[in-house]
């Protein structure tokens, strides 16, 4: 059973180094806003990465960095707009041919009306492209259905109508909604909505968000006796629920070109401090609440996108943290199921803690070098 959990162990390290290059950073779901007129004409705007969409890789691809779609996609992000234009020009049919978008069961006629490809800047960071599409919503419909297909990944249908609130709604790759009214909206119930947002903020975390596992792993390894870890958690969560609040309402805003490489440097240090000491020191939870804090900015980028409605802002608020605590706390209990019944051991520190410790600094400090140098 030991040699079994160390075996697990190993691979568990060995999966997080094959598909660090792919998740380093996360492939963001797309962004709909579909914009219905009093003339039944509408407007599908959507933000995506094409460069994703063309090499077919997404959050849920096995593709590692050697492999053909990723190596597509790393040579994709480096073209400038026009040459990625021509690229998303071959592509586009079989992407519109694809789109899930029907009207009582009939397909929506749709036409890409043009397509703003941003200069290449920090290649290490998504670039976000919006391409718009028209069309017109026929006579006798009354519904709508929205599929996004699972290849393209994960999708935020926002639809905007005539003199309504914006409505918004997360679907999981491949994912079918439920016939949502062309007219007036219907009103979920809070707890739809309470669910949906939880589950979009538990996703983020599993199996979306490997830098926030790999510090979380970080927290649990120094010491998975009940205080130590709770003190840690604890004020991880603090952090990470105030900035998350500040981010989505405004209040402060930094650029994910220095939140990306500083979350990279918490994954480093808190990896590092595990190998050089075998206690909860003093500075420990300090330093947490820290770099919780830029966690929490990282967690509001999502929300921020998606555009919550101005009366689902509370509720999404809490709901989207309460569903990045669950998360983080299954990434804990995986990691007490895979290793923690080993931790009386006297060899746990030199053959667990200190191994997983520096496969953690080295993929934190190669995200660190790549998100500022490369």
């Amino acid at each position: 059973m030991i040699r079994f959990s160390m075996r697990v162990l190993s691979y568990l390290i060995g999966f997080m180094f094959l598909l660090g290059g792919a998740w380093a950073h996360e492939i963001q779901p797309s962004i709909m806003t579909l914009k219905l007129a009093d003339d039944r004409s509408f407007v599908l705007e959507v933000r995506t990465n094409i460069e994703a969409l063309i090499s077919k890789i997404g959050p849920d691809e096995d593709d590692t960095d050697d492999a053909p779609a990723a190596e597509l996609y790393n040579q994709l992000r480096k073209q400038e707009p026009s040459k990625l234009n021509d690229a998303f020009k071959s592509f586009s049919p079989e992407w519109v041919s694809n789109f899930g978008l029907t009207f009582e069961g009939a397909p929506a006629a749709l036409k890409i009306f043009s397509a703003q490809i941003p200069k290449v800047g920090d290649i290490d960071l998504a670039r976000e492209s919006t391409v718009i599409l028209k069309g017109v919503v026929p006579s006798s419909a009354k519904n709508l259905i929205w599929a996004y297909p699972e290849k393209f990944g994960g999708s935020v249908l926002r639809i905007e109508r005539p003199g309504q609130e914006l409505q918004a709604e997360f679907f999981k790759p491949g994912e079918v909604s439920e016939p949502i009214k062309i007219g007036i909206a219907e009103p979920k119930s809070a707890w739809q909505k309470f669910l949906n947002y939880g589950e979009l903020g538990y996703t983020h975390i599993l199996p979306k968000g490997l830098d926030h596992i790999l510090f979380v792993l970080g927290l649990f390894l120094l010491s998975i006796k009940w205080r130590p870890l709770l003190t840690q958690v604890t004020a991880f969560t603090l952090a990470h629920s105030i900035t998350l609040g500040l981010g989505l309402y405004g209040v402060v805003k930094i650029s994910p070109s220095i939140v990306e490489p500083l979350i990279a440097l918490s994954i480093v240090y808190v990896a590092i401090e595990n190998i050089f000491t075998r206690k909860l020191h003093v500075w420990r939870p300090v330093i947490v609440f820290l770099f919780g804090l830029l966690h929490g900015l990282g967690f509001a980028g999502i929300l921020t996108e998606i555009g919550l409605p101005r009366g689902d802002f509370v509720l999404g608020l809490i709901a989207f943290n309460v569903g990045v605590e669950l998360g983080q706390l299954t990434v804990i209990a995986l990691a007490f199921l895979v290793v923690g019944w080993l931790v009386t051991k006297p060899w746990y520190r030199d053959r667990i803690t200190i191994p997983a410790s520096i496969g953690i600094a080295v993929m934190g400090a190669w995200w660190l070098v790549e998100r500022t140098v490369l």
